[in-house]
């Protein structure tokens, strides 16, 4: 499974707008910028659709609260640094995630000229033969 239409259950989460330190340049690092995630969670069965479970999905506020962490708390030189980050940690901590797609936005980056975003888009899956194990294609 290579891409996220791979698999048929997906939780997203859109629009996560924080205020980061990847960058650069110095003044990126020192006064930062707006950036924008959006991710897709994706799952060969999402459980919680049968059984109505908070337990058989991922909680939505934690991945949250993971993501702002890692672009709030982390310095990064590149965003594709940052998405590998976010994508590696969160496949980590849920076990119940089969693969994620990040794609981060940075809408102030430090370019001429007039643009919506610079951004980048990573994909992480597991091994099959690997079943909960982080092990990532």
């Amino acid at each position: 499974m290579n891409n996220k239409n791979d698999y048929p259950d997906h939780i997203l989460l859109s629009g996560l707008e924080f205020h980061g330190f990847t960058g650069v340049f110095s003044f990126e690092k020192q006064i930062g910028q707006k950036f924008v995630v959006d991710l897709t969670l994706c799952f060969s069965h999402l459980n919680a659709v049968d059984s109505d479970k908070l337990t058989d999905t991922v909680h939505y506020g934690t991945v949250f609260s993971i993501v702002k962490e890692i672009v709030e708390g982390q310095r990064y030189d590149l965003i594709e640094r940052l998405a590998g980050e976010i994508s590696d940690t969160l496949i980590t901590e849920f076990p119940l995630i089969d693969a994620v797609d990040v794609v981060v936005s940075k809408p102030q980056a430090p370019v001429e000229g007039e643009f919506e975003s610079m951004r980048v888009r990573v994909f992480r899956a597991r091994k099959p033969e690997h079943g909960a194990g982080v092990e990532l294609l």
